[in-house]
């Protein structure tokens, strides 16, 4: 084959590969970002709930 023919199939693998690390990229992002968010939301929950338990035991006492 001549060399535009491999510049060509070149030019074609790098976006192949280009496009399958971006996927991967934006997919690990996705779950981080879910990550952070599910996390932030347990520690507004459980310190929630700890402050509505701590307000009952302290007016049964």
């Amino acid at each position: 084959m001549n060399r535009t023919a491999w510049t060509v199939i070149g030019a074609i693998v790098a976006v192949v590969i280009a496009w399958f690390l971006v996927g991967v990229l934006i997919e690990l992002l996705g779950f981080l970002a879910k990550l952070v968010l599910v996390a932030a939301i347990a520690v507004a929950v459980f310190f929630g709930l700890r402050a509505i338990f701590t307000r009952t035991k302290s007016r049964s006492s």
